[in-house]
């Protein structure tokens, strides 16, 4: 069976997010589906560097990037993959890269959960300076679920489709707001012609009484 298991990085005093969703497959099969149904903009991958590991992997909310992730669901991380190492395990310093998911190369001439990069720049890295953190993984642990046959292809299509409407929607609503700017401007406009055309009426008017009138006596007797 395919299997994932799902994990929570709870901080209360972290806002606006107080929770992040991690998840990791259960062996390299799941890797590769995880590997291709991941959210781009939203997922980010972990291992452990240079030795075998998990793939970990983070999502971020709307709007946030992987520069943006805070230090401690960053630690929640790097222990969860270092204990999910063999190797990495034993040891008390290991180095964890990271990087964008988008940012996954896979060849087909690629092993089963053999993964390189498309852009090394891209690819971020944290230290684990005291072996591991048994507080961190026992708190992760607890919170883990793990889901049988998930339908990952399913979760990118629906998540795809929330996002088209949600920029559709905020395009149509800027469309909106052009719209009623542009008429507000013409009206503007239309106005100040009105009142520029007032008193160009006025000058005339002016301009033709004094030319009639030759003091303002005539132009009172006149006028009763």
């Amino acid at each position: 069976k395919d299997m994932v298991l799902y994990y929570e990085s709870k901080h209360a005093d972290l806002s606006p997010h107080p929770s992040y969703l991690i998840y990791v497959g259960k062996d390299k099969f799941e890797n590769e589906d995880l590997i291709r149904f991941s959210w781009p903009e939203q997922d980010v991958w972990f291992h452990v560097d240079d030795l075998s590991s998990a793939h970990v992997y983070l999502r971020l909310h709307d709007g946030e990037t992987i520069d943006s992730i805070p230090p401690k669901v960053l630690l929640d991380c790097a222990q969860l993959v270092k204990y999910n190492s063999i190797e990495g395990n034993k040891r008390e310093k290991v180095d964890v890269v990271y990087t964008p998911c988008e940012n996954l190369l896979k060849k087909s001439s690629f092993e089963v959960g053999q993964v390189a990069y498309k852009d090394e720049s891209l690819v971020l890295k944290t230290r684990i300076k005291d072996g591991r953190n048994n507080d961190i993984v026992n708190r992760l642990n607890r919170t883990k679920t793990i889901k049988e046959n998930p339908d990952l292809e399913n979760e990118k299509r629906e998540r795809d489709e929330r996002l088209k409407r949600k920029k559709r929607e905020h395009f149509e609503k800027e469309e909106k707001k052009r719209k009623e700017e542009e008429e507000q401007l013409k009206l503007d406009v239309m106005a100040r012609d009105y009142e520029r055309l007032n008193i160009e009426e006025k000058k005339v008017t002016n301009k033709e009484m004094s030319a009639k009138y030759e003091s303002y006596e005539e132009a009172e007797e006149d006028f009763m």
